[in-house]
């Protein structure tokens, strides 16, 4: 297969698992598919294609629009897309990343084994469902005022630590350390804020999960090492996001750029990829505002981390130190970022591959569905982790396995530094609540994988079942073979709580 056609559009494969779009009279640079031919092929149903085409017509856009190896079609920007965008002549675009701002994942270690834990699955699950809320509506681990949520915002996870919720180790393990320092809390609206008073400590529902883990395989001894993973060891992966404050501040600054720059909304190829002009003034605002919501999620799942914690000294008689619960890492997704990277000027703007000269630049990157990935050495990269590359974390299914990757050598050069962000869906949830019962779902998985699953909703099950994703080893396979983010280690579901 040397061409593919799907939704009207055709790919040529110019290397093995890189998929080109040429540009045609509106796009303004081509884009790419990180996909093998199976992948590919479960992408030609749904408007995968025609999004990532009009992401590459956007203004000041930097060669190429990527769409990841998890790629599927979302809300004008696919699931799985990186764009990035010239900061002083391009323009950033709530819609680009989303509603669920910085949902992204973490991983904590223990040095507990899986025959700590057989046995004792119902009990574990059940105290964590009764420790962290979850599912729609309020409540959350930290009862707080809007004092409290006002320094979240402005402080990420040095506000955990200033109240005892987290030790110095977990802002050195996040990215970022767990703080956007451009967060502007006056920028969020007070809507936003009152939805988000009520969440702070909570998992949501839809893909959200807490999961109890136990590494079955090693692929790099030296990272895992590096890592603090071994195999048979148990591990606990927190995926979630900014929950109501996040959704709120994205439908607020969509509706603003529509109101306050009409002309340029009407210049993009889909009013759901609504942005500001760079450099204008509500531009800046929702910077503030969604790297404050950005902070806001990270507390959310530090919040859950405290909550765990806890909860495993308590079924385990030890103390969460003794237990050595430790933060692996906490990766984000859903988010734009102003980053510096070196690209080749060209005569239509910048790109990344090119045969002319390269200068450093500014540029906002939208990963959306999609993980940073930088490689070893990267000044961004925890000291911890600096000789090996950052971590990166892609949960499977509830059914499936997951992976901890590293930043790959090829990453900067190929995808703006980013991979997967997880297997990526085939089916819509009212197709999944069509095809599977939650109850059915359930004891599948407990009586043939023995993994125990409770959630808020059956139906929260049924639209997450493992049928409803795509084939995780598949992606990872991918972002391997290409360089931007190498295997270390998989895990495998022991107990799994859903909203």
């Amino acid at each position: 297969m040397n061409t593919f056609d799907a939704d009207g559009l055709t790919l040529r494969e110019v290397e093995d698992n890189v998929w080109e779009m040429a540009r045609d009279d509106e796009m303004r640079v081509p884009a790419r598919v990180f996909a093998n031919e199976a992948l590919l092929e479960q992408i030609q149903d749904d408007r995968t294609l025609s999004q990532l085409r009009n992401t590459a017509c956007m203004p000041g856009v930097v060669a190429p629009a990527l769409c990841m190896p998890d790629g599927h079609q979302g809300y004008g920007f696919p699931v799985g897309g990186v764009a990035a965008f010239d900061a002083e002549d391009g323009c950033i675009s709530p819609g680009a990343v989303g509603f669920d701002i910085n949902c992204g994942v973490r991983m904590l270690r223990t040095n507990l084994t899986y025959e700590d834990v057989q046995g004792r699955e119902e009990e574990l699950v059940d105290a964590m469902f009764d420790a962290v809320p979850c599912g729609l509506g309020g409540g959350g681990v930290h009862d707080g005022n809007h004092a409290d949520l006002e320094a979240a915002l402005e402080r990420g996870v040095d506000w955990c630590h200033e109240e005892g919720y987290a030790v110095r180790d977990d802002l050195l393990h996040c990215e970022d350390e767990g703080r956007r320092p451009d967060a502007d809390p006056s920028a969020v609206s007070q809507k936003a804020k009152d939805r988000g008073a009520t969440q702070m400590g909570s998992l949501g529902s839809g893909n959200h999960f807490l999961e109890v883990q136990r590494v079955t395989d090693v692929y790099d001894d030296d990272t895992a090492d590096s890592f603090g993973l071994s195999e048979d060891q148990v591990v606990v992966l927190i995926h979630c996001g900014s929950r109501g404050l996040g959704h709120q501040v994205c439908s607020d600054y969509v509706r603003r750029i529509e109101e306050e720059h009409p002309d340029f909304v009407a210049s993009l190829p889909d009013k759901d990829l609504a942005a500001a002009p760079a450099g204008s003034e509500l531009a800046d605002e929702y910077y503030g505002a969604m790297c404050a919501a950005i902070n806001f999620a990270w507390v959310n799942r530090q919040l859950i981390t405290h909550a765990v914690r806890e909860t495993f000294a308590d079924v385990f008689d030890q103390s969460w130190e003794a237990l050595e619960m430790d933060l692996l890492y906490d990766v984000a997704h859903n988010i734009a970022k102003r980053e510096p990277h070196d690209v080749y000027v060209t005569d239509d703007g910048y790109s990344l591959y090119g045969d002319g000269g390269r200068v450093q630049r500014d540029l906002y990157v939208h990963r959306k569905g999609a993980t940073r990935a930088f490689p070893a050495g990267h000044p961004d990269v925890p000291t911890a982790y600096r000789d090996v590359g950052q971590p990166i974390i892609i949960p499977g299914s509830m059914g499936a396995g997951s992976y901890v990757l590293k930043g790959g050598a090829q990453s900067m050069e190929r995808s703006f530094g980013s991979t997967a962000h997880g297997a990526g869906r085939l089916m819509s949830r009212t197709q999944a609540k069509q095809e599977y019962g939650g109850g059915s779902v359930q004891t599948a998985l407990r009586e043939q994988n023995q993994i125990y699953v409770k959630a808020a909703s059956g139906e929260t099950i049924a639209e997450e079942a493992p049928g409803v994703y795509k084939d995780v080893d598949e992606v990872v396979g991918v972002s391997h073979d290409l360089g931007i983010g190498d295997l270390v280690v998989r895990t495998f579901p022991v107990a799994n709580i859903k909203g």
